[in-house]
């Protein structure tokens, strides 16, 4: 069970079972079940760059229910604005005690609410100073008419934090210079789980590296 599904899995618990209600804060590398949680449940989406020094302030300045990132930290109302696995997991335990469900079980749930979603990334190390500012000139030029990403046709552009281009399907893929490392950073989220290698095939070759 990948990260972005951990962190759906959060939420919906905190929504469906608790009862509770606030904005989610997300970083754009995380997952868009998130999104359509929100829509089913009426509370804001609040989207940042990536990193907690993003998702602390908009915690604080939205009182939001809970936020995280892709790396898999997350945060909660009533408690500190910063990752804390341990009670993560005491809440992925009450979720099950709860619902008396094993993991699988609740992740179907989850699915059956929002439909399933698959996730991947790829890093590449990129130490060459002048690949990397071809890459970002590559990137900047792009033009997204007719762009196609693994069959998926692109509809949108957000460059928040990196490239983030948007697909039909609702699924997205994300190329992203690491700001703590020499890395180069290409995610992707779909419902079309077969597309996966091949959307980060397609992201990875639009940076030319």
């Amino acid at each position: 069970m990948d990260q972005l599904r951990v962190y759906a899995m959060l939420t919906y618990y905190l929504l469906e079972v608790r009862g509770e209600r606030g904005a989610i804060v997300k970083t754009l590398s995380t997952t868009s079940m998130l999104d359509k949680l929100g829509k089913l449940y009426g509370v804001p989406v609040i989207n940042t760059g990536v990193g907690f020094k993003y998702v602390a302030p908009a915690m604080i300045e939205h009182n939001a229910m809970i936020g995280g990132e892709e790396s898999g930290g997350y945060a909660f109302r009533g408690h500190v604005p910063e990752r804390d696995g341990i009670l993560s997991n005491l809440y992925l335990l009450d979720f099950m005690v709860r619902t008396g469900k094993k993991p699988t079980e609740l992740l179907q749930m989850l699915f059956d609410k929002v439909g399933a979603h698959f996730y991947d990334r790829i890093d590449i190390r990129l130490t060459d100073n002048a690949l990397k500012q071809a890459a970002r000139q590559r990137l900047d030029a792009l033009d997204i008419t007719n762009l196609t990403l693994g069959g998926h046709r692109v509809v949108d552009l957000v460059t928040l934090d990196g490239y983030k281009f948007l697909m039909d399907d609702g699924g997205w893929l994300l190329v992203r210079f690491s700001g703590t490392e020499p890395l180069l950073r290409v995610y992707t989220e779909t419902t079309d789980q077969a597309a996966v290698p091949a959307i980060l095939a397609d992201g990875r070759a639009l940076t030319g590296v």
